[in-house]
C-alpha cells in the first residue's frame, strides 16, 4: 500500500480580486445592519471605508462575518446578499418606533448654557424644554415615541430652541411669541401612514423656537450610497452596450 501525497491546494478564493459589484453588496449588508441597530454609526463608517478599500475577497469577508447574511463573496458576478428593508432609522418603519412607556427623558433645560436630546431615545407623551440666555436642540430623527402623538413644550426667554423632525412626521405648531416667534414652516406637510404627530407648543419672549425637517445622518449616508450604486450600474450598462456594439 502506497502513501497518497496530499493534493496541492488550488487557488485560494480569498486571493481573487473583488469587483465593484462585490463591494456594493457588502455595503448593502452594512446598511441593513445600521438600520437594524446591529452597528452604530462609528462602526458603520469604519466598515464602509474598509469595504471600498478592499481589493480581494479575503479583505471583504471579515467585514460582514458577524452580521446576518454575511459570507465570503463568490467569484460569480453577483454575491448572495439580502436587500435592505424598506424602512430606515429616521424615516420609516413607524410601527416599530411607537413603543409606549414613559420616555427616557422628560426635560431639557438651558440657563446660560445649552442642551441636546438626540440619537436613540424615547420621546415621552410630553417633553418640556426651557432656555434662558441659552439654547437647546430636541432632535427626533432617530428617536422612538411613547405615543402616536407627542407634545414638545418649549419655553424660550431670550434664548432659542430648535426641534428637528424626520421626513414623514406631521407637525403642528401652537406656540405663542411675544417679541419672539415660533417657526410654522413645517406645518401643513402630510404625515406618512403610521407616523407619529408632533405638537410644538409653548411660549417665546425675546427668543425663538425653530422647527426643521431633516434626514438623519444614517439616511443621508444610505441615499449617498444608493446614488453611488446607481452611478455604477449606469456605468456597467454603458459598458455592456459598448461591448454589444463591438460584437
Amino acid at each position: 500500500m502506497t502513501d497518497e501525497l496530499p493534493a496541492e491546494p488550488s487557488a485560494s478564493l480569498p486571493e481573487l480580486r473583488a469587483s465593484d459589484a462585490d463591494r456594493e453588496q457588502v455595503a448593502e449588508v452594512l446598511r441593513d445592519a445600521l438600520a437594524e441597530g446591529r452597528l452604530d454609526m462609528a462602526e458603520f463608517e469604519e466598515r464602509l471605508e474598509s469595504t471600498y478599500k478592499a481589493r480581494t475577497y479575503g479583505e471583504l469577508e471579515p467585514i460582514t462575518r458577524d452580521l446576518p447574511a454575511a459570507g465570503v463573496p463568490a467569484p460569480a458576478p453577483a454575491v448572495s446578499m439580502v436587500k435592505r428593508p424598506a424602512g430606515a432609522v429616521g424615516t420609516g418603519d413607524w410601527a416599530s418606533r411607537i413603543v409606549g412607556g414613559e420616555g427616557t427623558s422628560r426635560w431639557g433645560v438651558a440657563v446660560m448654557s445649552g442642551f441636546e436630546r438626540r440619537g436613540r431615545w424615547t420621546v415621552p407623551k410630553r417633553f418640556n424644554c426651557f432656555a434662558f440666555w441659552g439654547g437647546g436642540v430636541v432632535d427626533l430623527r432617530e428617536a422612538n415615541f411613547a405615543d402616536g402623538e407627542v407634545v414638545v413644550n418649549c419655553v424660550a426667554v431670550m434664548g432659542g430652541l430648535n426641534v428637528v423632525v424626520p421626513p414623514g412626521v406631521e407637525v403642528v405648531v401652537r406656540g405663542i411669541g411675544i417679541m419672539g416667534g415660533f417657526d410654522h414652516g413645517q406645518e401643513g406637510v402630510a404625515g406618512a401612514p403610521g407616523a407619529p404627530r408632533v405638537v410644538v407648543t409653548g411660549f417665546a419672549f425675546w427668543g425663538g423656537v425653530g422647527v426643521e425637517r431633516k434626514l438623519s445622518k444614517a439616511e443621508r449616508l444610505r441615499l449617498r450610497e444608493e446614488r453611488r450604486r446607481e452611478k455604477l450600474e449606469r456605468k456597467a450598462a454603458r459598458r455592456d452596450e459598448l461591448e454589444a456594439g463591438l460584437d
